[in-house]
């Protein structure tokens, strides 16, 4: 999709007349917030996940990630921030209240844990399905080692309604808002996002140290220093969880993903995951009987490329996250940089959505032109720069082949920033979106005020392990949460959904199928034909 309004002013001017304004309270968001279970010592949970939390194969709202101890909340897509944040907080005392003496790790980076052996593989049960889910996790923690996993994040999901696009698309292209169209538009945000999306890590990382554990038998080059018994931090880091020892991976460097638009992007993913990898063929075939991995390619699975944003559609049983993008086009966006908030009980503070709405409208309504690799790799120094000295006053950026400081780019963003946030006020009778911005830029004005900056004065002012703040915070909100009155969903209500979900894996598991070894032969049956066309 090429534009024809080729300005910020020209595209604003668009975003600005009623019939395209009037869609913007239609913007929905959800919410993946990542945490794990904890004893009481602060060690890491090596309790299965409860019956009681329902079926983590089929419950729409709580499920484990990597390991049985990380636990995943999911929220529905919704308009109202408030009332993603009511879900997210009964479905944290929910489980909470099911949990004993156990809580729930506030912090991105993992408490103390002693091995990769103590990080047990999440398990889904006797289903096909089930077992492939597993055995995913046991090729990622062949290929990075299971600490890297055991980090917590938030994925914010956003979208902007079908009503906005088919205003937006016609106004300011030469174009109908159609499958193909609405897609190259996401694109065009998230080439945008990718441009600006070292802001994210400056306002909300939260991991600029981390436990001696993590790092045991790592050899880095990071120049670390060192506070209490056993953590390690760097004085300007922002988010070493986005940082080249966090969750990223650097053997996926040279997969050039393409992000000028939907098929290239196909073509590009689908190619890194059938592009065998002599380095993962070590993990072929089976071990004592039991597969090692899904595949030996570079990515067994769509799932395993690591990026700050992703194209998403939902998707059908057994489909393919690129066969639902080529059925049906782009339907969100998934936000990946945010750590998670340890000064708020659920992860994530109500500022937040505010300001990543006007960040991602801004992007959306932004002039994006399409990216050669060289700014592709632009755009991931700038990222990599800010995780790990995103405060140092001598950093500069590099935007368009020019060096910038960081807080002389932010002055630009926000100053047209605030334009979309004031339309989004208007939209929506409101000040929260302006007043987001102010908040956000006293952090840029004041780096003392950012989260990560935050949290290593308080460790350092009284020489405190990074664990014992997590494990202090954890015991706070506990309570807290527990005090809590349910606001959208009933006890019974959250009973009857883990009751419906264990129903759910029992049908799924009734049902006689292929052997494994069928099944995943067939569910990678259509990937030599893709082979071919790489």
């Amino acid at each position: 999709m090429q534009t024809h309004s080729t300005t910020f002013a020209q595209r604003l001017a668009i975003l600005q007349q009623d019939t395209v304004k009037s869609t913007l309270p239609g913007i929905k968001h959800g919410v993946e917030r990542e945490t794990l279970r904890v004893n009481s010592d602060g060690g890491l949970a090596q309790t299965p996940h409860a019956k009681a939390f329902g079926s983590a194969l089929t419950h729409e709202c709580i499920t484990t990630d990597f390991s049985e101890s990380l636990l995943e909340f999911i929220t529905p897509p919704e308009s109202s921030a408030d009332l993603t944040i009511a879900q997210l907080q009964d479905l944290h005392k929910y489980v909470l209240s099911h949990m004993g003496q156990e809580m729930l790790w506030p912090m991105s980076m993992p408490c103390f844990i002693t091995s990769d052996d103590d990080i047990p593989l999440a398990q889904y049960g006797s289903s096909n399905i089930g077992k492939m889910k597993t055995l995913y996790r046991q090729g990622l923690k062949n290929r990075y080692g299971s600490m890297m996993q055991a980090i917590s994040g938030v994925h914010f999901n956003f979208s902007l309604p079908d009503t906005f696009w088919q205003q937006w698309i016609p106004k300011s292209s030469d174009d109908i808002a159609t499958k193909e169209s609405i897609s190259a538009a996401y694109f065009a945000l998230i080439r945008n996002y990718r441009r600006f999306c070292w802001l994210l890590p400056y306002l909300y990382g939260a991991s600029p140290a981390l436990c001696s554990s993590f790092i045991k038998n790592k050899k880095t080059s990071l120049p670390f220093k060192t506070l209490g018994t056993g953590t390690y931090y760097l004085p300007y880091a922002t988010s070493l969880r986005m940082s080249d020892l966090g969750y990223t991976n650097s053997a996926q460097s040279g997969l050039a993903i393409c992000y000028n638009d939907v098929s290239t992007y196909i073509k590009s993913l689908r190619c890194a995951i059938n592009k065998p990898s002599a380095t993962y063929q070590k993990f072929a075939g089976k071990k004592d009987g039991k597969y090692q991995q899904l595949n030996a390619n570079v990515l067994q699975i769509e799932n395993e490329l690591y990026s700050p944003i992703r194209p998403k559609q939902p998707t059908k049983s057994l489909e393919k996250p690129t066969d639902a993008l080529d059925a049906r086009g782009v339907n969100y966006v998934e936000v990946r940089v945010l750590d998670v908030n340890p000064f708020s009980e659920i992860g994530i503070e109500r500022n937040q959505f505010f300001f990543l709405d006007v960040f991602l409208v801004y992007c959306a309504i932004s002039p994006s032109d399409f990216m050669q690799a060289e700014q592709y790799q632009e755009t991931e120094n700038n990222l990599k720069a800010v995780v790990k000295e995103g405060r140092d006053p001598d950093l500069m950026l590099c935007n368009d082949g020019k060096l910038m400081s960081l807080p002389h780019w932010a002055d630009a963003l926000f100053a047209e920033m605030n334009e979309v946030a004031k339309l989004l006020d208007s939209a929506n009778n409101c000040k929260d979106y302006t007043q987001a911005l102010v908040i956000e830029w006293q952090k840029v004005l004041n780096p003392e005020l950012t989260p990560s900056a935050k949290i290593l004065n308080m460790l350092l002012s009284k020489q405190q392990d990074n664990s014992e703040m997590g494990l202090n915070l954890a015991e706070t909100y506990k309570t807290k949460l527990l005090a809590n009155e349910y606001k959208t969903m009933t006890e019974a209500e959250l009973d009857a959904q883990a009751q419906l979900s264990m129903q759910k894996q029992d049908e799924i598991e009734d049902v006689v199928s292929e052997s494994f070894d069928e099944f995943l032969a067939n569910y990678f049956s259509s990937d030599e034909a893709v082979l071919a066309q790489c």
